[in-house]
């Protein structure tokens, strides 16, 4: 194999001992940092902070808020369990489980319908694919919040229900 024509690399190059313990690079970081530090702590009204409870941010309308599911005119969800929502769903956070519907009318129903709020992405897929417009992404709830991992996991009634919260 030959390397003729091909640039030097700096492998032969020896170091000096300043080079090889980086001290030089490492002071200058610091010096980065500790000038970052004096700037905020004298120029606090710049600093890019919101007082969260008090000023809340404003979201684009195209930006998507929690799920809800919607509901009939008897008040049952309007969901008939077809299973096109989790299919669709990159993050798989939707499970559905199906029941036969009481009403000869419609087919089957979903006994439980969870979303793990921690795994969905927000994409909206499952709102484009649902062909009987059961489920949408309009709450305007966009904080959601909890203590828990288990609280994330939201079911069919806080869907159908819950106008105010994020999460259970």
């Amino acid at each position: 194999m030959s390397f003729e024509g091909l640039p030097k690399g700096s492998g032969n190059k020896e170091r000096t001992f300043r080079e090889s313990i980086y001290l030089w690079e490492v002071l200058r970081g610091l010096g980065v940092t500790i000038g970052h530090l004096v700037r905020n702590i004298l120029h606090t009204d710049d600093m890019p902070t919101r007082q969260y409870p008090e000023e809340k941010h404003v979201y684009s309308d195209r930006f998507r808020g929690r799920h809800r599911l919607m509901k009939r005119e008897d008040g049952a969800p309007r969901c008939v369990a077809c299973q096109m929502c989790s299919t669709y769903c990159p993050a798989d956070c939707i499970e559905i489980v199906a029941a036969e519907h009481p009403d000869p009318a419609i087919e089957k129903y979903p006994a439980s319908f969870d979303i793990d709020l921690l795994r969905c992405v927000y994409c909206g897929l499952c709102e484009e694919a649902c062909p009987c417009d059961a489920i949408r992404l309009d709450t305007g709830i966009f904080e959601i919040a909890a203590d828990q991992r288990e609280k994330f996991v939201v079911d069919k009634e806080f869907l159908l229900n819950n106008e105010t919260d994020g999460t259970r």
